[in-house]
């Protein structure tokens, strides 16, 4: 018994900090979503995107069986990231090319509103919701079953690392949110990182998707084989440096002072 339980807490280690990796994305979302609000509204939106980040995630909790089953639920969840990051990321690498178009972007997006930014923050959450439910849920599955019975349509230790998990999950948001707003304010260049990042996450759930039984496109066990997960991660990290190092972040800084 006591080797189960150790599995148990070997497996909540990794996935808090999967979880953590999948925060920080959902973070940075709303730090770029929100980053065209005056200070006052943007502190409002994120908090309002902290709250609807913490009811979207334990709302999944409860609806395990209907996200892992239905397909179109995680299809929806891909298109909707995949658009937010793929809009962002050919506008600003196909768009206008002047000094002025950083300011013509804050101009439209400012004209969007509070309402309309935390609608679309909402959005964003859910889909970030879905994907962190299934990583959580093919981590989970994993583990032999417990002798907890069964909770929430499935294995009652194994709701019990996916509820930890996600309780970690979203106490990173929190924090990784704030950080990620005035990391914003000094690399604005990051904005399209961030976005590129986005997309990434839609090509997943979207891999996930087409690996769906129903669709049968890829192979069912093919999203949580250690090949994908490696290309997953590594493609990520990727995107993630490059952001960082881009020479881009160091003229747009000069720019702005």
């Amino acid at each position: 018994m006591e080797s189960i339980w150790l599995e148990y807490a070997w497996a909540l280690l990794i996935l808090i900090g999967l979880e953590g990796l999948l925060s920080a994305d959902n973070a940075l979302v709303l730090a770029v979503i929100a980053k065209h609000l005056p200070e006052d509204q943007k502190k409002k939106a994120i908090s309002y995107g902290i709250i609807m980040a913490f009811f979207f995630r334990f709302a999944a909790l409860f609806a395990i069986s209907f996200i892992a089953n239905v397909w179109q639920v995680q299809a929806i969840g891909a298109a909707y990231l995949l658009y937010l990051g793929l809009k962002h990321v050919i506008q600003a690498r196909f768009g206008k090319k002047n000094e002025n178009i950083r300011e013509e972007v804050k101009e439209e997006a400012a004209g969007k509103g509070f309402w309309p930014t935390v609608g679309k923050i909402g959005l964003a959450d859910l889909a970030f919701a879905i994907d962190s439910i299934l990583a959580a849920v093919a981590l989970a599955l994993g583990l032999p079953d417990s002798p907890l019975g069964e909770f929430g349509g499935m294995d009652g230790g194994k709701f019990i690392v996916v509820l930890l998990g996600g309780i970690a999950g979203l106490i990173l948001i929190k924090y990784a949110a704030t950080w990620f707003v005035r990391l914003l304010d000094q690399r604005p260049a990051l904005e399209t990182t961030a976005y590129a990042i986005v997309a990434w996450v839609g090509v997943k759930l979207a891999v996930i998707t087409l690996a769906h039984e129903d669709i049968g496109v890829l192979d069912h066990d093919f999203p949580h084989s250690t090949a994908w997960t490696l290309v997953f991660y590594g493609v990520l990290i990727g995107i993630a440096l490059l952001g960082w190092f881009a020479p881009a972040n160091k003229s747009l800084e000069k720019e702005d002072l």
